[in-house]
């Protein structure tokens, strides 16, 4: 039976124009599997345990931020097979809030992910990717040569300019941009080769942490009063809050592979399947790595390590000195794999945007030559490569998953509004446990954004700030397009 659409909803995308080339249907299940796994696993499970270990002070609250972000995640990969499943077109989540909840939201939600959530998650694993870079050449360093001035910004200052490190930074996007301009073939193999080598480099650090690293006394002091330390009432709730930021981070980007859900196969039942089996997988071994952290180390350690650089000093207690460029290399192999992956997916949403009148119109065109939106690619490089000039990584996290957290519960929202305005249409997969997994899902991340108000307001309400913004954007938009823009 073909969906149902209400009177309401927005026109749909317009055809492809003669000579214009088209999506195509070639990334498999385990193409898609690999881009969720991919683009989850950055350099963030090797560094935020650190932040998490000193905010919640002990080794069990440490794992319980592992095991909540694990179940958080996992609830709503669950919840949004059902949207991807009924809706495999380019720029998923996209599509979803503009379907569920209208076109403004839609905007919102594509105008954020460029500002900040996908371009500034890309700009801080680019600098990530530099900083380890510089543990085999030195000269890739912080210090900046040229300086295009101080700019004010929640909680302090961001100095732009050049350094080796951001120079570095923006090459590597550069580099990944052009490839994925070449067309998916390209850009899925980079996926492959990339993602395989850093899962098997993370499950290496956790077989190696609970084995040949076990430390008889670190697994005294962190099992034994595994709670002693860790804060009580609604301190506990703040410490909490504030923790996730670092792991949901680290576990973010899961929905990326919705953005290209037009190029998947056989899309109805491979896009629940890769989302369940993608986050499973890879939140299982961010929790057994916290493990093999707390048996190689005491949680003293974990939250003195040097730079943060927990995978590292953990290593180094196995290896010793080579151990440190033993996770140097891991880390560029997960950086560079991750970058791929959420440059491919990002430009997805772009066209989207696009092609509903709301983003630059070239950015709606896909070429005839390498089937993808080069031009949306350019735009993203372009933007993401200023962003790296603030050589932020903390900062950015904070504005990225505040931001990624009001459109995860948005999403949910259209996934309960859609089952009530269009119950005919086709869904191949309904979410597992519906109603129940979906609502704890949105309660949970609608729990931890208002914990991040008071936790992070100078973050937080920035983040609040760049999606409101997009409103009176939203509305420039629509006059400049009146014919195409849908009513939100």
């Amino acid at each position: 039976m073909p969906p149902t659409v209400d009177a309401g909803a927005p026109a749909p995308a317009a055809p492809h124009t003669s000579g214009e080339g088209q999506f195509r249907r070639s990334l498999s299940l385990m193409d898609a599997t690999l881009l969720v796994v991919g683009s989850m696993i950055g350099s963030g499970i090797f560094i935020v345990s650190a932040d998490i270990g000193r905010t919640m002070n002990s080794p069990g609250g440490l794992l319980l931020v592992w095991v909540a972000t694990m179940v958080i995640t996992v609830f709503g990969a669950l919840s949004y097979g059902e949207l991807a499943a009924a809706m495999p077109r380019a720029g998923g989540q996209y599509v979803f809030l503009r379907e569920g909840l209208g076109h403004l939201t839609g905007f919102l939600y594509g105008w954020t992910l460029f500002l900040v959530i996908q371009t500034g998650t890309i700009a801080a694993v680019a600098v990530a990717f530099a900083k380890f870079l510089g543990v085999f050449f030195p000269a890739v360093s912080p210090e900046l040569f040229v300086s295009f001035g101080k700019v004010p910004v929640p909680g302090g200052t961001i100095e732009l300019g050049l350094s080796p490190q951001r120079v570095v930074g923006i090459v590597i996007i550069a580099l990944l941009t052009w490839v994925n301009m070449r067309g998916l073939r390209e850009a899925k193999w980079i996926q492959r080769i990339f993602t395989i080598a850093k899962t098997a480099a993370l499950l290496g650090l956790v077989i190696l942490g609970l084995t040949l690293g076990r430390n008889a006394g670190a697994v005294s002091t962190n099992f034994t009063h595994m709670f002693a330390d860790m804060p009580g009432g609604t301190a506990l709730l703040l410490a909490f809050g504030a923790a996730m930021v670092g792991s949901l981070f680290s576990a973010d980007a899961w929905n990326n592979v919705t953005f290209a859900a037009a190029e998947v196969e056989r899309p109805q039942r491979n896009l629940p399947l890769a989302l369940a089996l993608g986050t499973g997988s890879v939140t299982l071994l961010y929790v057994l790595a916290n493990f093999a952290y707390l048996s190689t180390l005491k949680l003293s350690q974990i939250q003195t390590a040097p730079e943060d650089r927990v995978g590292t000093l953990a290593l180094q207690h196995m290896f010793g000195p080579v151990g440190a460029y033993l996770m140097a290399g891991a880390i560029l192999i997960s950086t560079f794999g991750c970058i791929n992956g959420l440059i491919l997916a990002g430009a997805r949403v772009y066209y989207a945007m696009a092609r509903d009148g709301v983003f630059f119109e070239k950015a709606g065109q896909i070429s005839p030559k390498t089937n993808v939106p080069v031009w949306a690619l350019g735009v993203q490089g372009v933007w993401t490569a200023f962003l790296t000039l603030t050589g932020s990584y903390g900062q950015l996290l904070d504005y990225v998953i505040f931001a990624a957290l009001v459109f995860y519960v948005a999403t949910m929202v259209a996934l309960f509004a859609l089952r009530r305005k269009q119950p005919n249409l086709e869904r191949p997969y309904k979410a597992f446990g519906y109603p129940v997994i979906p609502a704890l899902y949105m309660l949970s991340a609608l729990g931890i954004a208002l914990t991040l108000l008071v936790a992070k307001p100078q973050y937080s309400f920035a983040g609040l700030f760049i999606v409101l913004l997009g409103i009176p954007v939203y509305y420039v938009w629509r006059a400049r397009k009146p014919g195409q823009v849908g009513d939100s």
